[in-house]
C-alpha cells in the first residue's frame, strides 16, 4: 500500500505566498518522481512542477520564476512553494507520485487527494 498525502493549502491574497507539501509513504522502493498538477474549475489538470530522482525541476511556463519545487528524498516529500499568487493559480492542487515498490522496472503512478488552492482578494 502506498499513500500521498498533500497539505498547505488555503486562502491567500493575490501577491501572496503558500507552501504546499507532499508525502509518500507506504512500500516504497524508489521514487523515480513527484509532480504537482492543479485543476482549476471547467478546465483540464494541467502540470505545473515536477522534480526527478536526480533532483532535475521542471515547471509549467505560467509559473516559472514564481513556484520553486523542492524535495527531501529521505522523507519521500515534495514542497512547493507557490509565490506571486495569482487568482488564476486558484485550483485543486494535486500530488503525483512515480514510483517502485519492488526492485526492478515496473513503476507505478499514485495520486493524493488534492489540496484547495484560493487566491482572492
Amino acid at each position: 500500500q502506498v499513500q500521498v498525502v498533500e497539505s498547505g493549502g488555503g486562502l491567500v491574497q493575490p501577491g501572496g505566498s503558500l507552501r504546499l507539501s507532499c508525502a509518500a509513504s507506504g512500500s516504497i522502493f524508489s521514487i523515480v518522481a513527484m509532480r504537482w498538477y492543479r485543476q482549476a474549475p471547467g478546465k483540464e489538470r494541467e502540470l505545473v512542477a515536477g522534480v526527478t530522482s536526480s533532483g532535475t525541476p521542471n515547471y509549467a511556463e505560467s509559473v516559472k520564476g514564481r513556484f520553486t519545487i523542492s524535495r527531501d528524498s529521505a522523507k519521500n516529500t515534495v514542497y512547493l512553494q507557490m509565490n506571486s499568487l495569482k487568482p488564476e493559480d486558484t485550483a485543486v492542487y494535486y500530488c503525483n507520485a512515480i514510483l517502485t515498490t519492488s526492485p526492478g522496472p515496473t513503476f507505478a503512478t499514485y495520486w493524493g487527494q488534492g489540496t484547495q488552492v484560493t487566491v482572492s482578494s
